[in-house]
């Protein structure tokens, strides 16, 4: 041993290299930790038992795409010792690096520079080839363009497929992302195929095949571990059992699959799915490098599907909220009501409207529309305050729709509520002799509400606008007035909120035309295929914002044709 005086061991040696303040790792031909030291675990964010017998790229995901993996990569296939000098970004420092293989063995020795001018002082250049440097590009150029196109939707079935698609372009023949569902029940799968002959047999295996049989223990051990699981050749008596009929046998037997390998993904500290990545026919089976690519890969996927998981649950939160508050109303005689609530697209655009339609004490019917300002979880917690309020008031004694709303204001400025809401409050009653002729009274006051629209037999509608008023919880006291009509036999009122007529973008005065023009077409219908017909017309799928409708009809006293 060169410059090493007799009868030192080498734990003495091991123990001063410990001791060093810089860092000091030992790497196989694998990319192992063989050795690393507390000063070079700590550089690398990591404590040092977290590292040490592990794969490089799988302890440290993030190391994936820097410039330090390169010096790394490059080291390797160098002879002599290799320096590097450059900024870590995952552990937010300044590096200078020094490798050299050494017995198989890739020494690096490592320390933290001042900086960039610091740097620039003493950084040795290191020549590269062309071909080196082509690769090292593309392989950063592929890994941007999995975290540019992941970002680009909060669908959770759509990311994984848009995962397997990205998986295929680089990593293998034919790819698989299972996520696990809520209560570890199976949640959405995506799956693509490089080649386009080959898709359908793909759709047809994976679609077919049953679950639990036994050939996912590779898929299991991913998810427990959280380390990649390679299969070295896939077998099909391991398989055979999954495969219910002989289309979908022939199918999996088209696909020839020979190699595996399992990359877990994990997100903010959880393991919710697996990236199964296929080779087929002569590709041999992934190498280190390519591992260490898909875990990469993998973990940029693991967030940005970690996001619309998260933007599913808080859709999920929301909706159910509102749909709790949202209850079935009543179907006095001769009357009938419609409801409908459809949520946003997004998660942010939901939890402000609502309906409500109750039987008050006399015998009268109240019809409530209403928007609470803001959208979210919390503005559905906050209309569902308004909405108690008003309802309570408005079951306490028969007052008018305009003293109803009059004494709303009361209460949300007394108790501080501090949310404000358009609202139209109406209620629907008859006379004797308005009963005889099947006739209704509709007499109706609005806190900045939109206009109800009313659809006659002839096909003719009616908005009953009224002068502007403030919003619910503006904080004044002035009372609020009444406006009333009369509702003849057959006539159809709508109530709705802004999210109907301003779909697609819509202004509010192209949206109410909009609107009146299909309720004419439209009058005809029973009053809940009505309803389903202007959801369907107007705001196809998704809705840009929530939406609330609410329809009421007069039906003849003879009792002919409810709708």
């Amino acid at each position: 041993m060169i410059g090493a005086a007799p009868g030192l061991g080498p734990d003495v040696f091991a123990a001063a290299l410990a001791a060093l303040p810089d860092g000091v790792a030992l790497f196989d031909g694998d990319w192992t930790i063989r050795w690393i030291n507390a000063s070079g675990a700590a550089l690398l964010g990591r404590p040092a038992g977290e590292l040490a017998g592990r794969n490089l790229w799988v302890a440290l995901p993030e190391l994936a795409g820097t410039a330090f993996h390169s010096f790394l990569l490059h080291a390797r296939r160098r002879p002599g010792p290799v320096t590097w000098s450059g900024f870590y970004a995952p552990a937010d420092r300044w590096l200078r690096a020094t490798a050299n293989e050494v017995d198989g063995l890739l020494q690096v020795a490592f320390r933290e520079a001042g900086g960039p001018v610091d740097l620039a002082v003493e950084r040795l250049p290191t020549p590269r080839s062309p071909a080196d440097e082509d690769s090292d590009r593309e392989r950063l150029r592929y890994l941007a363009e999995v975290s540019d196109a992941m970002i680009s939707t909060l669908d959770t079935g759509e990311s994984a497929t848009r995962l397997a698609e990205l998986a295929v372009r680089r990593l293998c023949d034919w790819a698989v992302v299972a996520l696990r569902g809520e209560d570890d029940a199976p949640g959405d799968q995506g799956w693509a195929h490089r080649d386009p002959a080959r898709r359908g047999d793909l759709d047809t295996y994976l679609s077919g095949r049953l679950a639990g049989t036994g050939d996912d223990q590779a898929l299991i051990a991913a998810l427990l571990t959280g380390q990649p699981v390679q299969i070295p050749a896939v077998r099909e008596e391991l398989v055979a059992p999954s495969l219910p009929t002989e289309e979908v046998r022939t199918a999996w037997r088209r696909l020839h699959s020979t190699t595996t390998t399992i990359v877990p993904l994990r997100a903010r500290g959880e393991t919710f799915g697996a990236l199964a990545l296929v080779n087929t026919g002569d590709r041999p089976r992934h190498t280190e490098m390519e591992v260490a690519t898909a875990v990469e890969v993998a973990r940029r996927g693991a967030l940005a599907l970690d996001n619309a998981r998260l933007y599913s649950r808080q859709l999920k939160v929301a909706e159910t909220l509102q749909h709790s508050l949202l209850t079935p109303p009543p179907q006095p005689d001769h009357l009938g009501i419609a409801v409908r609530y459809r949520p946003a697209a997004a998660y942010q655009q939901v939890g402000g409207d609502w309906y409500d339609a109750f039987r008050q004490p006399d015998g009268a019917t109240l019809l409530v529309i209403g928007d609470v300002v803001g959208h979210n979880v919390d503005a559905a917690a906050a209309m569902g305050q308004i909405r108690s309020i008003l309802r309570g008031i408005a079951y306490d004694r028969p007052e008018s729709p305009g003293q109803v709303l009059t004494r709303v204001d009361g209460v949300l400025t007394g108790l501080h509520v501090g949310t404000l809401a358009t609202a139209l409050v109406a209620r629907v009653d008859q006379t004797p002799e308005q009963a005889t002729a099947g006739r209704w009274g509709l007499h109706w006051s609005s806190a900045g509400h939109l206009p109800p629209l009313v659809a006659h037999p002839d096909g003719t509608v009616t908005p009953l606008a009224s002068p502007p008023e403030r919003l619910l919880g503006a904080g004044t006291q002035r009372r609020r007035t009444d406006h009333r009509t009369v509702l003849e036999p057959g006539d159809t009122v709508v109530f709705y909120t802004d999210g109907l007529v301003e779909q697609g973008r819509t202004g509010i005065d192209e949206g109410i035309t909009r609107l009146t023009a299909h309720l004419a077409a439209l009058v005809g219908l029973p009053l809940e295929e009505l309803c389903d017909q202007l959801l369907a017309r107007i705001a196809a799928g998704r809705a840009d914002d929530d939406i609330a409708l609410l329809a009421v009809r007069a039906h003849p006293p003879d009792g002919g044709a409810p709708g």
